[in-house]
């Protein structure tokens, strides 16, 4: 797999902790000029959540919303969360659309099945990355941690923005942290704000994603919640 600017944020990042804006928070009739700011001002990568109604009870957004944002921002690193039941239907238009990283849930793949999905992720060109959901086992995640670049924590249930964070799960992150290569980043998502980070950043997490901490506040307020939530 080739290394690209855009993977080197995860894989070999210049600072830790990275900021995620997750963009499902954003204002999808002027998404490029709700998220330029933000990457100018301290956020390091785009968080994308896709939601097919089926692994979630929400729907979202697919490749073309990628596709747009990789012409808006042809350096940035994508990092699309696929919160779906059959994320193996949907990896190749994303990765097509300018995915950077494709994270699926380690309830719908576990074991050679999630490795197997993992590969061919890489094998196209993107990075791969397994979530699992607070009321979900963290070993299925630990036996195969090794073939992915991002582990990431949900710190809510998944399937709508401005949930409260779930500070249990924070447990997972302490065990899933001294597995970890160098080049492998452990993210959480949900509820992160610069209240709850501090405790994120102490369980071992390096990788934020924020959505209504960021875009909850006046644009002009957002580049100060980056740095609350950098510590």
């Amino acid at each position: 797999m080739a290394a690209t600017p855009a993977h080197s944020v995860f894989q070999s990042p210049s600072r830790l902790p990275l900021i995620g804006p997750s963009i499902l928070s954003g204002d999808f009739g002027r998404m490029e000029a709700d998220c330029r700011p933000l990457l100018e001002h301290g956020g390091d990568y785009l968080h994308l959540d896709v939601m097919d109604g089926r692994f979630v009870p929400n729907l979202t957004m697919g490749p073309d919303m990628c596709r747009w944002m990789r012409k808006y921002f042809p350096t940035t690193a994508l990092d699309v969360h696929l919160m779906v039941q059959e994320p193996e239907r949907f990896v190749d238009a994303f990765i097509e659309a300018g995915a950077t990283n494709l994270t699926f849930h380690v309830e719908t793949h576990q074991g050679p099945a999630a490795t197997k999905l993992a590969d061919h992720i890489h094998k196209a060109g993107a990075l791969a990355g397994l979530a699992v959901n607070p009321p979900t086992d963290v070993a299925p995640l630990l036996d195969v941690a090794g073939a992915f670049d991002v582990l990431l924590i949900m710190s809510v249930n998944p399937g709508f923005s401005g949930q409260a964070f779930i500070p249990s799960v924070l447990e997972k992150a302490r065990r899933v942290k001294p597995l970890l290569r160098a080049d492998q980043r452990l993210e959480v998502d949900g509820g992160v704000s610069p209240k709850t980070a501090p405790d994120c950043l102490r369980a071992g997490i390096d990788t934020l994603v924020s959505a209504s901490a960021i875009f909850g506040k006046p644009a002009g307020e957002r580049a100060a919640v980056i740095q609350a939530l950098r510590g």
